[in-house]
Formats: C-alpha cells, structure tokens, sequence
C-alpha cells in the first residue's frame, strides 16, 4: 500500500482479529469508495477487485453499509480523530506574531496530511452528508475540540487588533471554507497552477476579507 493509504495500513496492522480476505475486502472497498463513491459501487466491484467471491463480502458484512461503517468508525474514533488533532496540534499549538502566518501553517499542515491519506479523506468528504452516524462520530471525535481551540485562537488574533470583530465561529467558517475550496479544486479539479502563488493569494483574500473595519 502507498503512503495514500497509511491511516488504513495502520488499521490494518492494529486489528489481529482481521482474516486475510477481510483485509482484501477492507483495502479495496475502500479504493472502490474513494473512486467512484458509496452508492455508485457495487459490492461484486469491490469482491473482484479484492479477488474474492461476492458471497465472502456478504459472510462478513451483513450489507455495504456495514462494510462502509467498519472501514470508517475504526478509522474515526481510533485513529483518524486522534491523529488529526494530534497533528493540528502541531500548528494549534505554536505561537504566530501574525494570523496569516497561521494560516499558511495550517494549509500546509493540512495539505500534508491529505496526501498521506487521500483515500480515506476522500471517503469521509464524500460520505459524511449522507451518513448521520458518520457526522455524528465526526463532531463528537474531532469536530467538538478542534473548534473549541480554533475559537481561542481566533480571539487571539481579534484581540491583538489583525482580524474583524466577527463572531469567532464565523471567521472559522469563512477561513475553512476559503481553504477547502482550495484542496478540492487541487485534489479532485486538479488543475495546472502553481501552488505556492495559489496560496499566497488564498492568504492575501483572507486577510483582506477578515481585515479590522476602519
């Protein structure tokens, strides 16, 4: 497996429990999910591609979506949620003079993550709307404490005189939302651009936007 796929390999290697054709299926249900997306696989693409018989998926997995929640909810609760906030905390953590310094640190925290993990990140993009129960882990394992530190930061940041006097929740949800546009235009538009200049004008446009009012 490629580094793509390293918060699946870490799964993998954790659970003993897993049969060899489990871990078959689990591997690809899940480049078939990141490909084409829950409802447009079939569980016959996924047994081919794991190179078992569709029956085994099922002696296993009572439906798709089970197969769906066991690829996830280990990943969520685990690994996914305590590796995110352990990485975030790399730049959640640090000191910077200016919130555009903050900003690059986190894109690329994030950006580095993402290509370690496009697979299972695209999974959880695509399917969380869907899936209550998967939103619901989501807030509960990362949502919930990410936000919390987020909004401290952000008064930070207000209270030295560099952002608006917003409400904080929705600095971060302009903030979020500017830089998600930015991974999905990269990771599933693809375009030709040079992303150091993409970024830098990211930045420019926030801390524009986001500027004290005169």
């Amino acid at each position: 497996m490629t580094d793509e796929n390293n918060l699946l390999d870490e799964m993998l290697q954790e659970d003993d429990s897993l049969t060899e054709k489990q871990r078959q299926i689990l591997v690809a249900a899940t480049e078939m999910f990141a490909e084409k997306g829950f409802a447009a696989t079939s569980t016959n693409e996924i047994a081919k591609k794991a190179g078992v018989a569709e029956g085994t998926i099922f002696r296993h997995y009572k439906t798709k979506k089970d197969l769906l929640l066991s690829i996830v909810t280990p990943m969520m609760v685990k690994m996914l949620g305590p590796i995110i906030i352990k990485d975030l905390n790399k730049v959640l953590n640090k000191d910077f003079e200016h919130f555009e310094d903050f900003v690059r640190a986190m894109i690329k925290n994030r950006q580095e993550f993402l290509e370690k993990n496009l697979k299972v990140v695209q999974i959880f993009l695509q399917e969380i709307p869907f899936h209550p129960e998967l939103r619901e882990q989501f807030i509960e394992h990362i949502g919930k404490k990410v936000v919390i530190r987020l909004i401290q930061i952000v008064e930070h940041y207000q209270s030295k005189g560099q952002i608006v006097q917003l409400p904080a929740t929705t600095v971060i949800r302009l903030t979020a939302s500017t830089i998600m546009g930015y991974f999905a235009a990269k990771y599933i538009i693809n375009p030709k651009w040079n992303d150091d200049e993409e970024i830098n004008q990211m930045i420019r446009f926030l801390k524009k936007g986001l500027a004290p009012e005169d």
